[in-house]
């Protein structure tokens, strides 16, 4: 079957001029040049992680990426990180096809800016008041991420969350969080969707570069496999229950600075992203890291998903006509 038809109307596909409307997650130290390229290849929009990168890697990632597809590709942005001043100079140079906001307290001041430069603009939304602002602001496109995704994360789970957003505005709503195959799709889209995010499912990708022991960790990840921390000091994060994140549970609970809890976790996703610490490391993946049980090439993963999500809203249409 060519699975193309069935994202013929897709907004987010003409918006984009991409086959399937999937957007990889934008996941610092993991989403590198390679997984962006290989993920635009397999049809959806790969895209690059700056975090707190050094901008002279940003800006060689890329420029990489750009030499390994011709495909659109994408990086996304964090409003909070130090660099983050260097990395919009970049971007703004560079013109990838896409550019998605995170954790960002000036938003709608930078969607202007982006857009004066011909480049397409998905805030994330950790509210349905953050994603009317961003319509407003004139975003072609809104990701409101839920509480089950991994790393940085809202307070609000993806069910509820979802349809709120899609009643609120009129453009395009991509759904993130707790998203890892073609039923999560479904689901997505029956909420009123028209595209996904994903992130955790990447990780396990041939051409992701992550640590090995980080890809295993993910492979091996249970139902009840990740924590929260953060939550008292209004940061949240979502990774692999490990030693960190016990250390981290009991600063909170002794009431100690957030100066020095966000000491203890800096520089930790590196460490176990890049150095495959695993253990005192922070190993950021979503809730469904339980369903992920395969790695293989971003086309598998991609066309994994895509056929799920034929198969599930094949079967639901034969459900509800057999009545059975």
């Amino acid at each position: 079957m060519n699975y193309r038809e069935l994202f013929r109307g897709n907004r987010l596909c003409r918006l984009l001029g991409i086959e399937y409307p999937i957007i990889g997650g934008g996941m610092t130290w993991v989403s590198d040049a390679n997984l962006c390229a290989a993920v635009s290849e397999a049809g959806g929009v790969g895209m690059l992680a700056s975090g707190n990168l050094p901008p002279d890697l940003l800006r060689e990632q890329i420029r990489r990426a750009r030499e390994l597809t011709r495909k659109p590709i994408g990086v996304n942005l964090v409003g909070i990180s130090p660099n983050f001043s260097s990395h919009l100079d970049i971007v703004t140079a560079l013109r990838p096809d896409l550019v998605t906001l995170g954790a960002d307290p000036n938003f709608q001041e930078h969607i202007a800016a982006l857009l004066e430069c011909g480049i397409k603009v998905f805030p994330l939304a950790a509210s349905v008041l953050m994603a009317k602002l961003a319509e407003e602001a004139g975003a072609q496109a809104v990701i409101p991420e839920g509480h089950e995704a991994g790393g940085h994360i809202s307070d609000i789970s993806t069910m509820p969350f979802m349809p709120q957003v899609v009643d609120a505005v009129s453009i395009p709503v991509i759904a993130a969080g707790g998203i890892g195959d073609g039923r999560g799709m479904a689901a997505a889209f029956a909420l009123g969707a028209e595209g996904i995010q994903i992130g955790t499912a990447l990780i396990v990708a041939d051409e992701c570069g992550v640590h090995e022991r980080y890809k295993q960790a993910v492979l091996n990840a249970e139902d009840r496999s990740t924590a929260v921390t953060g939550i008292s000091i209004g940061k949240p994060v979502r990774a692999l229950r490990n030693k960190l994140t016990r250390e981290l549970k009991k600063m909170e609970e002794a009431g100690i600075p957030w100066t020095e809890i966000e000491l203890l976790a800096s520089g930790k996703l590196r460490e176990a992203a890049q150095e495959g610490n695993v253990r005192e490391g922070s190993v950021m993946m979503g809730q469904i890291a339980g369903l992920i049980k395969k790695r293989g090439p971003a086309r598998k993963i991609i066309d994994g998903i895509v056929e799920g999500f034929a198969r599930t809203i094949s079967g639901l249409d034969s459900h509800y006509h057999t009545g059975s």
